[in-house]
């Protein structure tokens, strides 16, 4: 199942340990970010041996400097290289849109955010949970059972993973899977990223518009900022038009192109498809508060109160954004992957340095840390 467990893209987070809820406001005088380094992000982006990879794509924007290039290629068959208008799988990426959406309905008032899930969807989680929040769900506090049952796929090798890409799932055989069992934790006391928080979000989304969840992305994100390249497949396992494919070394040695998957696993969390410069607008878009009024939109910038990870660790993630600190720049965005593809979109509050960066490993495991973090130094580096 996509999102199982969070990807930390810049190796350890250095966060500031959560402290009560707060308005979160670029400062009146930014602090001045270093120079982009163009030879250390092109080396960065250049390996790609470290971890073993097909392509790379990255742009930076901003006040403190643009940058934009590719490595490898988009289609190892044709050996055609990656051209910017190519799309790709964007992984949990799409939580952001997801949350987006919910958070519009909020400032609708059609939903409260601190009222339990289950009144607007009762009978779909087991009577035995606590009340959760739909604020819960959003910054992975739910405390949900973790994924069990005959039908949840065993996919610890990449063949397993080949042999089922064309599984299909319905979202509320995606929620049976964590109904079995007790609650991890009590909601709202410890943070746990977690795919199913935002399936129950996508079905919310659909019982509060009475439309599909990907509608209603498309009329109140899609259409109105012009992203036109950017799509939810839905039951269609391919990604149309010019894009870049995903590949998976099996165990034996080959390599796998693994780009037509069926995205039903990831319903609600991961399935999106997108392009490096729609993500760019959606992000200039949604820091700039031109998707949601401000007081809701410091909802996403805030950590919950005296909350840490399950591992100890301070508390990431917002309400669909997560933060992380390197070379004491902070970043806010989301990181994303599916099978083939592995992505983040941050950005600084100030909006003086955005990135989207995107890149093809052929090996889903911790390897894929060394291309982030090599990015993240990159960009941050003094």
């Amino acid at each position: 199942m996509a999102g199982a467990a969070a990807l930390t893209a810049f190796g350890p987070v250095r966060t500031a340990t959560a402290a009560a809820p707060r308005r979160l406001r670029p400062p009146v005088s930014p602090t001045p970010l270093p120079p982009l380094d163009t030879e250390a992000l092109r080396a960065a982006i250049c390996d790609l041996a470290h971890p073993e990879a097909t392509g790379a794509q990255l742009r930076v924007s901003g006040s403190a400097g643009r940058w934009y290039g590719t490595a490898g290629v988009a289609d190892r068959a044709s050996g055609r290289p990656i051209r910017e208008h190519d799309a790709f799988r964007i992984g949990s990426i799409t939580k952001v849109f997801v949350a987006t959406v919910i958070l519009q309905l909020a400032a609708e008032h059609r939903l409260v955010l601190d009222a339990p899930v289950q009144r607007h969807l009762p009978g779909l989680l087991p009577a035995s949970f606590p009340a959760i929040s739909v604020t819960q769900l959003l910054n992975h506090t739910s405390g949900l059972p973790d994924e069990s049952g005959d039908g949840v796929p065993d996919l610890s090798t990449p063949e397993a993973v080949v042999r089922h890409r064309y599984d299909r799932w319905t979202p509320e055989q995606l929620v049976s899977q964590v109904s079995h069992g007790s609650m991890k934790f009590d909601p709202g006391s410890k943070q746990e990223y977690r795919g199913i928080n935002y399936v129950l979000l996508a079905l919310l989304i659909e019982r509060l518009t009475g439309r599909r969840y990907g509608e209603a992305i498309t009329d109140r994100i899609l259409s109105p900022l012009g992203l036109r390249q950017t799509s939810l497949p839905g039951r269609d396992p391919r990604i149309h038009g010019p894009h870049v494919h995903g590949y998976l070394r099996m165990t034996d040695g080959r390599m796998v192109d693994i780009t037509d998957y069926d995205q039903t696993s990831a319903w609600g969390e991961g399935e999106m498809i997108s392009t490096i410069g729609d993500l760019e607008r959606f992000q200039t878009a949604l820091f700039s508060g031109m998707l949601l009024p401000r007081p809701i939109l410091e909802r996403m910038f805030t950590l919950p109160d005296g909350v840490r990870m399950v591992d100890g660790t301070p508390a990431r993630f917002g309400a669909g954004l997560q933060t992380v600190t390197v070379n004491g720049i902070t970043l806010w965005g989301k990181t994303g992957e599916r099978y083939g593809y592995s992505s983040f979109m941050v950005a600084t509050r100030d909006q003086q340095r955005r990135v989207v960066f995107t890149f093809n490993p052929t090996h889903r495991d911790a390897t894929q840390s060394q291309m982030t973090l090599r990015v993240a130094e990159a960009l941050t580096k003094g």
